[in-house]
């Protein structure tokens, strides 16, 4: 069992463009609303995987109602909550730009983030093989709130995952404890302080995350792979080029990868690029079936040269 916790859910409403003019009027090609937030993202790629998962969000309002009936048959444990699930917006266009429009989401009451941690401790008594906290945190759930969750899955003895950012991102890794760290480049050199160019900057980064007591960091470089740093070794990958139509939940499905079983850090390192690349060959947050997800086509470099530009990854022989 993978359990997924996204405390800020949302619908997400995709309008492919031919190209964003600002100011202009547009003709959309297609529209698509489909459920978000980067745990129920995680949680759709694992279903359609075929692994044993289960949904943690808060719902309120309409748009919680859509966003329950647009999660289909993917188990879930909703908490309710009074105020009103948000909705966010993403222009994609013809060349793979992605324009983001993220509302803030609702309030949620101390009461209201109380349940929802409950909600997540009832589940740890299953002892599932992963929690994956993700996303963004509403206004009222705390910059600790990912910290939290790191100390009931650690007094239960469960591997935590992190994907988040900011605030939120830099308490819970501080506070230790974190089995797995998934930032993206800028998220990590936001937290590092500095810019990260190359492929040492991003390990010397990753091992600082590390030393704080905190397990693997997987770092997501969109278009030029992923690296995975451990204690002691350090692998870089990428997948075959594909026309990207969004990245929109790339990062997310990525993550479902890693977490599929697999018998070593490369294997799980193989299955995250597979399907991030999968990902964002579909539009909108369209979460890729394993028919989409070409494993073979990855190719993992142990110990990369640490001199290499993260630019020039993509292009590398």
């Amino acid at each position: 069992m993978i359990l997924t916790l996204t405390p800020n859910p949302s619908v997400d409403h995709t309008l492919e463009v031919d190209r964003l003019v600002r100011g202009e009027v547009l003709r959309v090609g297609s529209t698509r609303a489909q459920p978000g937030g980067k745990g129920v993202n995680v949680a759709r790629a694992l279903h359609l995987a075929g692994a044993d998962t289960r949904a943690i969000l808060p719902v309120g309002g309409g748009g919680g109602a859509e966003l329950t009936t647009l999660l289909g048959d993917l188990p879930r444990l909703t908490v309710p909550i009074e105020g009103e699930t948000r909705a966010n917006v993403a222009v994609t266009e013809t060349d793979g730009t992605t324009t983001k429009l993220n509302a803030p989401g609702p309030h949620l009451s101390p009461a209201e983030t109380d349940s929802l941690l409950a909600a997540l401790e009832d589940e740890l008594s299953g002892r599932p093989a992963w929690v994956v906290a993700s996303g963004s945190l509403p206004a009222g759930a705390g910059d600790d709130l990912y910290v939290r969750v790191a100390e009931l899955t650690a007094a239960h003895g469960v591997a935590l995952a992190l994907d988040t950012s900011g605030k939120p991102l830099e308490a819970a890794v501080n506070a230790g404890s974190v089995a797995l760290v998934k930032p993206n480049l800028e998220e990590l050199s936001e937290l590092s302080g500095r810019p990260l160019t190359g492929v040492g900057e991003v390990t010397s980064a990753a091992r600082e995350l590390i030393a704080l007591g905190n397990g693997s960091v997987l770092v997501t470089l969109g278009g030029h792979g992923a690296i995975l740093v451990g204690p002691e070794h350090v692998w870089w990958a990428r997948g075959p080029r594909v026309r990207t139509r969004s990245t929109v939940g790339a990062g997310d499905c990525a993550l479902a990868g890693f977490l599929i079983p697999a018998d070593s850090p490369v294997e799980r390192l193989r299955h995250a690029v597979a399907w991030g690349t999968a990902a964002v060959s579909l539009p909108g947050t369209t979460i890729p079936s394993p028919d989409d997800v070409n494993v073979d086509a990855v190719e993992v470099v142990p110990d990369p040269d640490p001199t290499w530009p993260i630019d020039s990854l993509v292009d590398r022989p």
